[in-house]
């Protein structure tokens, strides 16, 4: 069974990016729940805050505000999705990608793109929003399509399913611009990324390694995001390619420029392909720069490495050689059962499994990848079970963040801001199996 609970929806104008908000707060105690170190505890929540953390059973039990009982539930900070395309998500039904790599997918999306509408965008985005945070996720970054065929049609039906989700997940968008940006052909989606921005994008987004001229496309979206104030998240490298070094290029126009906004490259796939001693040259410019990479396993096992019978590829950037440099890297689910990916379950304890399985990562690692670093990248103030701390968590039902990615437990509690706003619950019958 499943419930989401939506009586919370609020009504009102922009958010300021999707960023928390004190109207949207609320306080409860949350009793007897399990922290990943075999602690039981009461957490006390104030205006949307960690207020208290005690032992379980010292929460006043005549207190007047909501009270929840775990009952042993390992209680987690709340989960988060930095790279999302919720206006894709959700059309692999409709949207064929008949080849099944990234040029595929382009096309078959390119192709249908011009028929959408703002209501349909919306109706599949609120689905995939639900399914996210029935999943335990509390915030969600997702890129739109804007260009000079589509307009700002995303951003404006992104933009109203923000308004309408504002106290169930923070929502930030990003303006994936279409290519050429750069040259004489890329005018009208140039002004299409300016209008998106007017239009209420929080972020500039692209993809230079796609354009004919990557290092002067990413010199474009590093220059309008500084005239509008604003971040950049962009789509880099998104190839097995070892030649392809947009990522190089990004850190040193972060670095030339002094851009003073916060910077993300998602994907990344052709560092992994890299000499060893190119990934760390490449991995300390991105330290120095500041940059947050962001690593897509699922999307990326799936679109890549078709052309290689022997050995595939796995897709993944060099996670060791990022870490080493002491650069922030998150993990995020990208596509969500649409032409780039037919598979996803809007679930980042997903992601995490395949940081563990394909990537290498310790679950402790792999887990914070989709919780507290994605939420540093999208700068977030820290949702963890401490004083102080945002009072966004996920409950599940396991007995340790391992057990928690393993098996994804079907039983669920998600709060946002101190509110329970999404309760699953997995009933398992098995007629005739053995009692213990």
């Amino acid at each position: 069974m499943v419930t989401l609970t939506t009586a919370n929806v609020a009504h009102g104008g922009r958010d300021g990016g999707g960023l928390p908000s004190a109207s949207v707060s609320a306080s409860c105690i949350l009793t007897d729940g399990l922290l990943p170190d075999g602690q039981r505890v009461d957490v006390t929540v104030v205006d949307g805050v960690v207020a208290a953390v005690e032992a379980a059973g010292s929460a006043r039990r005549d207190s007047p505000v909501e009270r929840h009982d775990l009952g042993g539930m390992l209680l987690l900070g709340g989960l988060a999705e930095p790279h999302a395309h919720l206006d894709k998500a959700l059309s692999a039904e409709t949207v064929l990608n008949v080849t099944g790599d990234l040029i595929g997918a382009i096309e078959a999306w390119l192709g249908a793109r011009s028929g959408l509408t703002i209501e349909n965008i919306m109706a599949r985005a609120l689905r995939a929003v639900e399914i996210s945070v029935e999943a335990g996720c509390t915030a969600i970054r997702t890129h739109v399509d804007v260009g000079a065929d589509i307009g700002t049609r995303g951003i404006e039906a992104l933009r109203e399913v923000r308004r309408l989700c504002r106290r169930l997940v923070d929502l930030q968008l990003v303006a994936l611009v279409g290519v050429p940006l750069t040259g004489a052909e890329g005018a009208g989606n140039r002004r299409a990324l300016v209008a998106a921005i007017e239009a209420g994008a929080d972020l500039v987004g692209g993809a230079p390694a796609l354009d004919p001229r990557p290092a002067e496309c990413v010199a474009v979206c590093l220059d309008v995001a500084a005239d509008a104030g604003l971040g950049v998240d962009l789509h880099i490298d998104e190839t097995l390619d070892p030649r392809a070094r947009t990522l190089a290029d990004l850190a040193r126009g972060v670095l030339e420029r002094g851009f003073a906004h916060p910077v993300t490259a998602g994907h990344c796939v052709s560092l992994g392909m890299m000499a060893e001693s190119d990934q760390r040259r490449i991995a300390a410019l991105v330290a120095e720069a500041g940059i947050g990479v962001v690593t897509l396993p699922q999307t990326n096992l799936f679109l890549q490495g078709r052309d290689h019978r022997t050995a595939t590829p796995r897709g993944l950037t060099a996670l060791g050689a990022l870490t080493e440099a002491g650069v922030r890297v998150a993990g995020g689910g990208d596509n969500l059962q649409d032409p780039f990916n037919l598979m996803g379950r809007g679930d980042p304890f997903e992601a995490a499994s395949l940081l563990v399985t394909a990537g290498h990562q310790l679950p402790q690692a792999a887990l914070a990848a989709v919780s507290s670093r994605a939420r540093d990248i999208m700068g977030l103030p820290a949702a963890e079970v401490h004083p102080g701390a945002v009072a966004d968590f996920v409950a599940v039902d396991a007995f340790s963040e391992r057990e928690a990615i393993a098996a994804a437990p079907g039983t669920r509690r998600t709060f946002k801001a101190g509110r329970l706003v999404a309760h699953t619950v997995r009933d398992v019958v098995v007629p005739g199996a053995p009692r213990a």
